[in-house]
């Protein structure tokens, strides 16, 4: 049998040690409980960048899903844009549908197993009716779906305005772009849409976020919560910046989902950056992660 006791060791101040008790949490201010291992300090470093990219007025993107607004983070974004932080807001059509009824009525979100039972899933008449609208309006003149909502809801006497994106992305001028795929929102089940409204318009509004993507160098792209449309609309905004001429090559990409996905990890985090970006993927809640990190990102930039 083989001899153990021939087994070579070595003093234990020789190895080297992925963890240290001055990466530890410590009690004191927010960023002190978070201690400097792994997902920890990466999620810091992910905020310096953000604060970075923010002091020296680069870009910054948010990409997100209906999942954000539902979860009750709108005024923490609508700080940040006004604050000038977040550069460009980025939405699918659930997002906008529920940032509209948001500003309507201050709720959203309904039974979908309940409704569609009966087929009375996505048939509320007043968010297809005023966002088709709006929609169709703009159309004519030429402008994106972001734009069409966001002064649709200023110009109303809608009850919580002050918690919409689409509002705030309007009253101060901040590019808030609606990527839609037909067919994919509720408001597509009404009579009142318009098949080249939506496409012209979500299409003005792919134009708009490819601008602001051409201008990412030294900046942050976001992804919360968008599991396919918004990861794949990026990856062209990207790839036709790139074509056009413009270096965007060092950039910090982030994705933040309850769950690891193939599109948001590689359309978003992975072939973005691999021209020498810097890519970061966190797991959890968004109702969590989000407001952690806007409480720290608000404190970096503060110290100021």
């Amino acid at each position: 049998m083989i001899d153990f006791s021939k087994i070579k060791t070595y003093p234990i101040e020789k190895r080297g040690n992925k963890a240290e008790t001055k990466d530890f949490s410590r009690i004191g201010e927010l960023e002190k409980l978070i201690p400097d291992i792994f997902a920890g300090k990466q999620f810091k470093q992910m905020v310096d960048a953000t604060v970075l990219a923010a002091k020296n007025k680069r870009t910054i993107i948010v990409m997100m899903g209906g999942h954000v607004i539902k979860c009750g983070l709108s005024p923490l974004l609508i700080d940040l844009m006004k604050r000038k932080v977040i550069t460009h807001i980025a939405m699918n059509g659930a997002a906008s549908i529920h940032d509209f009824e948001i500003a309507y009525q201050g709720a959203t979100s309904e039974d979908v197993q309940k409704g569609l039972k009966d087929g009375s899933f996505g048939m509320v008449e007043e968010t297809g009716k005023y966002m088709n609208e709006a929609i169709n309006e703009t159309y004519k003149e030429g402008k994106g779906q972001g734009f069409a909502l966001g002064r649709k809801i200023v110009d109303s006497n809608y009850k919580n305005k002050e918690l919409s994106l689409l509002a705030c992305a309007y009253e101060n001028r901040i590019p808030l772009s609606v990527h839609v795929a037909i067919g994919t929102d509720i408001i597509h089940q009404h009579p009142s849409c318009n098949g080249a409204a939506t496409g012209e318009t979500t299409y003005k509004d792919f134009k708009l976020l490819t601008d602001s993507v051409s201008k990412l160098e030294g900046g942050v792209v976001f992804n919360f919560g968008s599991a396919v449309v918004l990861p794949e609309v990026f990856l062209k905004a990207l790839t036709i910046a790139r074509n056009l001429g413009n270096n965007v090559k060092h950039f910090t990409a982030v994705n933040c989902d309850m769950y690891s996905q193939y599109r948001p990890n590689v359309n978003v985090v992975q072939r973005p950056t691999a021209e020498g970006g810097t890519g970061f993927s966190f797991i959890g809640h968004h109702e969590i992660l989000i407001p952690l990190w806007y409480a720290l990102l608000k404190n970096k930039l503060s110290e100021k």
